[in-house]
């Protein structure tokens, strides 16, 4: 399969932000792998059917996040899919062994990520089933990096700078959900997983009372909780995740048994109580810092 440098289709909107009428709280929400428009193009070149192609993406996970503008905090969505631009890496990281020509010296090639076909155009899904049946061209690779990581990236740093120039600080939730089981590729395979993992480069990338009021929550709400394993953070964590510039950042995996039926890409019957209870935990993370607010 090849896909032809000279394809001048134009990209789809790359994203959406859901605001509040006013922001009232330090809190940006982020959901990067709920994008779910699949380019026709992208399709016609994937080896997998429609459901295997969905296996990377974190279903749904933007409207279990939607209230967040009701409690004061915008919500950016990712609307490309991961299997088509993953934005939890680094602009490029890509695995050479993909490509019909050779890469600039400035793409990351040897991160643990792109060794596991994982990089920001991604050789595989998350269940390791290859998406091409050929190799691509680079710039095709670097036609959706500029088309959608981009302007994602763009808007999210608009929205934190936004965030610490009105509070004098920002605390970004990064929102994903994870398969029941970790994958073959994991380093939990085969494992059973908690309801959630909350992850913060342990230790790294937000405070600790952050984490404690996330993790004593969702425990109160009767889940079963884990902090930094199997995840502590993915790219966005890390990168915008710097307490000592007032920008915090905390990653919330959710388990998918809670909420979908994975082998069908369909909402559960479970979906509208866990809705319920994220937006409780909206509530609990705006009204701590709307009370620090109050007292300064």
């Amino acid at each position: 399969m090849r896909n032809s440098a000279n394809d001048q289709h134009r990209e789809a909107p790359a994203f959406a932000i859901d605001r509040p009428e006013f922001q009232s709280v330090p809190y940006v929400f982020a959901s990067p792998h709920s994008g779910r428009n699949y380019p026709e193009q992208f399709v016609a070149a994937s080896r997998l059917n429609a459901l295997e192609i969905r296996k990377s993406e974190d279903s749904f996970v933007d409207e279990l996040f939607a209230d967040a503008p009701g409690h004061g905090a915008p919500l950016l969505k990712a609307l490309f899919p991961r299997a088509y631009v993953d934005p939890n890496r680094e602009a490029w990281e890509l695995d050479p062994r993909m490509f019909e020509d050779k890469l600039p010296r400035y793409v990351n090639t040897s991160s643990a990520r792109v060794y596991a076909g994982l990089g920001t155009v991604a050789r595989v899904v998350s269940n390791g089933e290859e998406i091409y049946d050929g190799k691509i061209l680079f710039a095709e690779a670097k036609r959706r990096i500029e088309g959608t990581y981009m302007p994602y990236h763009q808007a999210l740093a608009g929205l934190i700078a936004q965030t610490k120039e009105r509070f004098g600080r920002c605390i970004l939730i990064d929102c994903h959900s994870m398969p029941s089981v970790g994958g073959p590729m994991d380093r939990d395979h085969g494992t059973q997983r908690v309801d959630f993992v909350l992850g913060n480069n342990h230790g790294e990338t937000c405070a600790p009372e952050l984490m404690t009021l996330a993790d004593s929550t969702l425990r109160a709400a009767g889940y079963v909780v884990r902090q930094n394993n199997p995840y502590s953070g993915g790219y966005t964590t890390r990168h915008y995740g710097k307490p000592r510039n007032q920008v915090q950042a905390l990653q919330i995996e959710i388990n998918r048994h809670l909420y979908m039926n994975e082998a069908r890409v369909e909402r559960g019957p479970g979906f509208e109580s866990l809705k319920r209870d994220i937006s409780h935990l909206i509530a609990q993370l705006a009204d701590a810092e709307l009370s620090q607010l109050a007292a300064e």
